[in-house]
C-alpha cells in the first residue's frame, strides 16, 4: 500500500517564520500558536514557535525547528531562528547573517561575496512575512538570521566546496520541500557548475557519487576540489547545466554499471528509471567477440557488475564500446556544445576506460 508522503519546509521558510515571530513579539505584544507563512508558488506553511523572547525593547529573538517533512536531509530539525530589532536609522530591511549561517566566498552562486548565504527565495519571503505583520511600507528593521549548531550541520554538506564558509545556507526557491525532490538535487549540481565555471576551470569533472568522486580525485589529484561535482543519477540535467553555465567542456568518471546506463542513452540512471540493458550489452559483446555463448551469458547475468566479471577478462573491447557509447549520448544530451570525456572505472576503481588515450579502434 502506498502511502502520500509528507511534505515539509525549506530553511528559507524557516527564517521567515522565526522572523514572522519575533516581530509579532515586537509590535503585537505576543505570538499566535501557529505563524503562517505562504509558500511562493502556493500553498502555506503553518510554523509553532520553538522559543521567543524579548531581549530588549526594541529587540526579539524567535526560533523554529525546520521539518524537511518525509524527504529530510541534514537541516531537517534544525534550529533556525531570527534576531529582530526596531531601528528608525535604518531607511530600509537589513537582512544579514549571524552565526550558523554561512559566508559567500566564491563567484558563481548568483550572491555578494562576504555576504551571507541567503538567497533570494528567503530573502523574498522574510519581506513578505514582514509586510504581514507591519505593511508593505514596513522599513527601519535589522535582520539577523541564525542556525544552532550551524558549522557542524554544515560540514556534512558540500558548502565548503561551493564556497560557503562558517554554516548553511539559507535555501529555497519556492518554500516548500517536496519529497524525494529532484528539482533541489539538480539546483544544487547547478550551483556547483556555477562555481565551477566562476572559478576559471577549465576542466570540470562529473562523478555519481561520493565513491566515484574518490577515485576521480586520485586520477586528478592537481584539480582542485570544486572541479569534482557529483550529479547523482542526473546524467542529461546536469550536462544541461553545464552548457546553461556555459562550460565548454567536462570529464564524466564513473563505475561501469552507471556507464552502462549512460550508453544506453539513459537520462536518468537510478534503477528505478533505468534497467540496465544487458541484453544491449551482450550485443556488443557478439559484436566484438562473436562469442555467442558469452553473449548469451552476459544477458543472463543478473547484475552489471555481474556481467562485468564475465565479459570483461575474454572481452575487454566492450568497455571502450561502452565508453564510446556514452559520450555519443553526452553529446546529444548537451546538443553538441561540451567536449566530453569519458573515464570508467571498474568496481575496485581502477581505470579500465579513458577517452583521452583510446586508441584501440574496436
Amino acid at each position: 500500500m502506498t502511502r502520500n508522503l509528507k511534505p515539509g519546509f525549506t530553511t528559507g521558510t524557516a527564517a521567515a517564520a522565526a522572523v514572522k515571530g519575533a516581530l509579532c513579539l515586537l509590535v503585537r505584544g505576543g505570538i499566535p500558536d501557529c505563524l503562517r507563512i505562504p509558500f511562493l508558488s502556493e500553498g502555506f506553511a503553518d510554523i509553532h514557535p520553538h522559543t521567543c523572547q524579548r531581549l530588549a525593547p526594541d529587540m526579539a529573538l524567535c526560533t523554529v525547528i525546520k521539518d524537511g517533512g518525509d524527504d529530510p536531509d541534514v537541516t531537517d530539525k534544525a534550529e533556525i531562528g531570527a534576531v529582530v530589532t526596531l531601528d528608525s536609522g535604518l531607511t530600509d530591511i537589513r537582512i544579514r547573517g549571524g552565526r550558523g549561517v554561512g559566508r559567500v566566498t566564491r563567484p558563481g552562486l548568483g550572491l555578494p561575496l562576504d555576504g551571507p548565504a541567503i538567497n533570494p527565495g528567503p530573502v523574498t519571503m522574510i519581506r513578505n512575512a514582514v509586510s504581514d505583520v507591519m505593511g508593505p511600507d514596513a522599513r527601519g528593521l535589522d535582520i539577523e538570521i541564525f542556525v544552532k549548531d550551524g558549522e557542524k550541520i554544515a560540514e556534512k554538506t558540500l558548502n565548503a566546496r561551493l564556497g560557503i564558509v562558517g554554516g548553511i545556507s539559507i535555501l529555497g526557491t519556492t518554500g516548500v520541500v517536496k519529497p524525494l525532490s529532484h528539482e533541489a538535487y539538480i539546483a544544487t549540481i547547478g550551483s556547483a557548475v556555477s562555481v565551477a565555471a566562476a572559478s576559471g576551470l577549465t576542466q570540470v569533472v562529473f562523478t555519481t557519487g561520493r565513491r566515484s568522486e574518490r577515485f576521480a580525485m586520485k586520477t586528478f589529484p592537481d584539480l582542485p576540489a570544486e572541479a569534482f561535482v557529483q550529479i547523482g543519477d542526473f546524467f542529461k540535467a546536469s550536462l544541461e547545466k553545464a552548457v546553461e553555465t556555459g562550460l565548454r567542456s567536462v570529464t564524466l568518471a564513473v563505475f561501469f554499471g552507471k556507464a552502462v546506463k549512460m550508453a544506453k542513452g539513459a537520462p536518468h540512471t537510478h534503477a528505478a528509471k533505468s534497467d540496465v540493458s544487458l541484453a544491449a550489452l551482450a550485443g556488443w559483446v557478439m559484436d566484438i567477440s562473436g562469442d555467442q555463448d558469452l553473449a548469451f551469458m552476459v544477458r543472463s547475468a543478473n547484475t552489471a557488475r555481474h556481467a562485468f566479471e564475465l565479459a570483461y577478462p575474454v572481452c575487454p573491447g566492450m568497455v571502450a564500446v561502452v565508453g564510446r557509447e556514452m559520450i555519443r549520448w553526452a553529446e546529444t544530451f548537451s546538443t553538441g556544445q561540451l567536449a566530453v570525456q569519458a573515464l570508467i572505472f571498474d568496481f575496485e576503481g581502477h581505470v579500465i576506460f579513458d577517452s583521452s588515450a583510446d586508441r584501440s579502434g574496436i
